[in-house]
């Protein structure tokens, strides 16, 4: 077996939602050998994933298995440590989104990753998904200055709402959802992000006073361009529009067009789209429209796991043919850096200057 062919040793640090599904996709991925798992408390865990050892430390795992690579999925205020460590010890790294909670920390990890020449691949998730994709692609033949409209609202109770308030003690639900919305806005403008402003609101008492469970973030381009993203966690959130995937320009739009009876709270409605609704603005002599919208049906689309292994499949690309990260990263540190300034422009009332 030559070197090209022989797994690539992961080890898995944090078993969440996303952890499971990235341990999942290794796990049945005969290019990566799982060597371990870490998570600081017992968890419960799929059958195909009971057999691994699970580590209650990370930097005591790393020393001691010596992975190839580490997927780092805990909350995201370890993600910059670890990946540094991880680098430090030779590993590529794989890391959930947001990479890291300041902008500092953000560009840290990625010194870390050049210094170390190894690869870093982020959990945008949304770039390897083909309806998504093909959004970006129609988006950017319509041409600048463009709107954007995006939200991902979820009315969540039980386990997902505890899993919201455990995010929040750490990170605003604009910020850590907002990387993935924001970052489409980048890939489809190439323009530089210039001023950004941002609202938030508390609407639950089950929220720390200087966290907020709403939050609303605008952001203005070079080129003219404008977005906006919003995002809201909990129980009282409205299901109405909770989902708005919307791009326009001069010379038209295009859409996201949600099956109406999706829950905000499923995790494939997050990445499933049903269809691509694509609008031009050219009319003819009579002022009427010279063509009707075209729908472009996404059959045949990934669900959450079947995303998880095509980002993996690509860290394993990433790895063996030494694909050049260095836009990926740097699209990762710039959509941080427009949501964390969001999230300051929400908590002093002021907009922030890029």
């Amino acid at each position: 077996m030559s070197s090209s062919e022989t797994p690539v040793r992961v080890l898995v640090a944090g078993l969440g939602n996303m952890g499971r599904s990235h341990a999942l996709a290794y796990h049945n991925d005969p290019g990566f050998e799982i060597v371990g798992l870490v998570n600081r408390s017992e968890v419960t865990l799929p059958e195909e994933l009971r057999g691994y050892t699970i580590h209650p430390s990370f930097p005591e795992a790393l020393a001691a298995l010596k992975p190839d690579l580490c997927s780092i999925c805990t909350y995201s205020d370890s993600h910059a440590d670890y990946a540094v460590m991880a680098f430090e010890a030779g590993c590529h790294v794989f890391v959930e989104k947001p990479l890291a909670t300041t902008v500092a920390d953000a560009e840290r990890v990625v010194a870390a990753a050049k210094a170390a020449g190894r690869k870093l691949v982020i959990g945008y998730i949304l770039r390897h998904h083909p309806s998504w994709m093909r959004l970006i692609e129609e988006a950017r033949k319509l041409g600048p200055p463009y709107v954007f409209r995006m939200n991902l609202n979820q009315q969540s109770s039980g386990p997902t709402w505890e899993t919201h308030k455990a995010l929040m003690q750490t990170t605003s639900p604009i910020v850590d959802c907002g990387v993935h919305y924001v970052d489409v806005m980048c890939q489809i403008t190439d323009a530089k992000p210039v001023q950004v402003r941002g609202m938030g609101l508390r609407l639950s008492d089950e929220v720390a006073p200087d966290m907020y469970n709403y939050g609303h973030l605008q952001v203005m381009f070079d080129d003219g361009s404008v977005g906006w993203y919003e995002a809201g966690w909990g129980p009282m959130i409205s299901e109405t529009a909770f989902f708005v995937k919307d791009v326009m320009s001069p010379k038209g739009s295009v859409s996201i067009v949600m099956d109406p009876n999706a829950k905000s709270d499923d995790i494939d409605t997050h990445t499933k789209t049903s269809v691509i609704r694509v609008h031009s603005a050219e009319t003819g002599p009579e002022g009427k429209f010279l063509r009707p919208d075209e729908d472009l049906a996404m059959a045949g689309e990934p669900g959450h796991q079947d995303l998880c292994d095509l980002e993996q499949a690509y860290v394993l690309k990433a790895i063996r043919e030494d694909i050049d990260l260095d836009r990926h990263m740097n699209d990762a540190v710039q959509s941080l850096r427009i949501c964390l300034a969001a999230d300051q422009s929400v908590r002093t009332g002021a907009p922030v200057i890029l």
